[in-house]
């Protein structure tokens, strides 16, 4: 019985994607890319990228306070987040001074920032693109479905015109399907990304700080 359903809810789908013509696959596949890269920008900002900054600070700071830079230096190269990478730059400059260690953590900063956006922007074109496609389609079934009116039988017409309407229908849905979906993604994804380059900029600063403090008390 069950597999009877599922048989009968794929033919459904099959009929579905088929009835609003070539524009449906077009759509399909640009929603089966968007959520590959939402997939691969998820796993990257979970896996890779990511790092519990105050955490990781707390620890770096024992190091420092203790005056084992290496100690700290070793830590940043433990993990391949971002955060420790940018970090890990000023710290190998711990002893000059202070525009020396910021100008190296701004340079890796510009390095690894663009790995966080890149791709991004392309989740917004794929809703935008999908939307699109979706009302083209719609144009081309209605424009369909008029032609083949203004050549049926008067009986037949008002019956042509509704399923020809319907048909048209079906892109416009999954475009606006595809888009949406597209668009949470995105929303989500960017706020990942804006909270690790607002930890590194954070982090970054408290480094910073933390080395300039260390080195007023070792003079006095």
């Amino acid at each position: 019985m069950e597999g009877t359903t599922t048989f009968s809810a794929f033919n459904s789908l099959i009929s579905f994607m088929q009835s609003g013509g070539v524009f449906m696959w077009v759509i399909l596949l640009i929603w089966a890319i968007g959520i590959a890269i939402a997939l691969e920008r998820f796993s990257k900002y979970s896996f890779k990228y990511s790092v519990d900054g105050a955490s990781f600070m707390n620890e770096l700071q024992r190091y420092i306070l203790s005056n084992d830079i290496q100690g700290a230096i070793r830590a940043c190269s433990g993990t391949v987040a971002l955060l420790p990478k940018v970090l890990k730059s000023g710290l190998k400059r711990a002893n000059q001074d202070s525009e020396k260690i910021q100008n190296a953590i701004d340079a890796t900063a510009l390095e690894v920032i663009p790995k966080v956006e890149n791709r991004l922007s392309f989740l917004q074109l794929i809703a935008n693109i999908s939307t699109l496609f979706g009302l083209l389609g719609t144009i081309q079934g209605l424009i369909g479905a008029f032609a083949a009116v203004a050549a049926a039988d008067p009986t037949q017409k008002a019956e042509l015109l509704a399923a020809g309407i319907s048909k048209a229908m079906n892109t416009t849905f999954l475009g606006l399907l595809a888009a949406i979906s597209i668009m949470v993604l995105h929303s989500l994804l960017s706020n990942k990304a804006n909270k690790i380059i607002n930890e590194i900029d954070e982090f970054s600063i408290k480094l910073l700080d933390l080395l300039g403090t260390k080195k007023e008390n070792d003079t006095n």
